[in-house]
């Protein structure tokens, strides 16, 4: 491929696996590989591999400007900036600006699941984003990333300590998805010849609901895990409590809500049409995660 490919967030734990795929794949030379972050010192070893390192921003406009020239295709990984509201969008918008004016032959962004009906309180943000890609007329891959399994230890290593995990999502199911499985299925919307508009969801292979992911994750580990159910109110209260900063507490009630109401009950074969693999099953993630379970 001889067209400039670029990834945002490159430092990120997203952005590096989507950088380890694209030079993995052999598709594509190091040189027509652009990384950005804030801070490129934290992209040498990228560098020594012959990727082009150049700082950008979210917060300098002028930075994307000078980062995105010169790219075709440009993957903008979402921010983090989640502590205060409309500080995300803003940032997405400006890196969507910047694409424009740099001329991007393709946009790639990663979204997540159903923005449009989501309770989440960034779903916004995401939907924002995806609009004011729509806008510029430029060809565009939305990826809407599922869960990630990798975030179920925010909450794993205190539930296998106490045996009780504190949950108000009820009834409802996800299909967890490995980051890894993610940053191949975005290298490879990255890798693509391609220039239709599309919009992708990317979940793991199986719904499963928390108390069908505690028995997987107790035999994984070997120590019992019962589910409470408990109320969204009660919930808060309890990560009130555990000292969560406050501008958390609700978005991290929000994503049992969220699951407890089905806006992210689905599966989607998306991750296999963009990579031709099988996403890895939450048991297989989990038990190749045994020692860190363990503690």
């Amino acid at each position: 491929m001889s067209e400039t490919l670029l990834v945002t967030g490159a430092t990120g734990q997203l952005g590096k696996l989507v950088l380890d795929a694209l030079l993995a794949s052999g598709k594509v030379e190091p040189a027509n590989i652009i990384a950005t972050s804030r801070d490129t010192t934290k992209l040498s070893d990228y560098v020594g591999k012959g990727v082009q390192a150049r700082v950008a921003d979210f917060d300098d406009p002028a930075s994307l400007d000078a980062a995105f020239a010169g790219a075709d295709r440009i993957l903008i990984i979402s921010t983090d900036a989640l502590d205060q509201p409309g500080k995300r969008l803003r940032q997405h918008l400006a890196a969507v600006a910047a694409a424009k004016k740099a001329g991007a032959k393709h946009i790639l962004y990663t979204s997540m699941p159903n923005p449009e009906t989501s309770v989440i309180p960034f779903a916004p943000d995401h939907l924002g984003t995806e609009n004011a890609i729509k806008a510029t007329g430029i060809p565009y891959t939305i990826l809407r990333n599922g869960w990630y399994m990798e975030n179920l230890f925010m909450a794993l290593p205190h539930a296998l300590e106490t045996g009780q995990w504190y949950s108000s999502s009820g009834k409802g199911r996800l299909a967890h998805l490995a980051r890894a499985d993610a940053a191949q299925a975005a290298a490879a919307a990255l890798l693509s010849a391609g220039n239709e508009s599309r919009v992708y969801t990317l979940t793991g292979p199986e719904l499963r609901s928390t108390d069908e992911i505690a028995a997987l994750v107790s035999k994984a580990a070997g120590k019992p895990l019962d589910v409470v159910h408990i109320s969204d109110d009660a919930l808060a209260g309890g990560l009130k409590g555990a000292g969560l900063p406050d501008f958390l507490i609700p978005i991290v009630v929000s994503f049992d809500a969220n699951t407890r109401e089905g806006h992210i009950d689905m599966v989607t074969s998306d991750v296999t049409t963009l990579t031709g693999a099988t996403p890895l099953p939450l048991a297989a993630f989990l038990e190749a995660s045994k020692a860190r379970l363990a503690g």
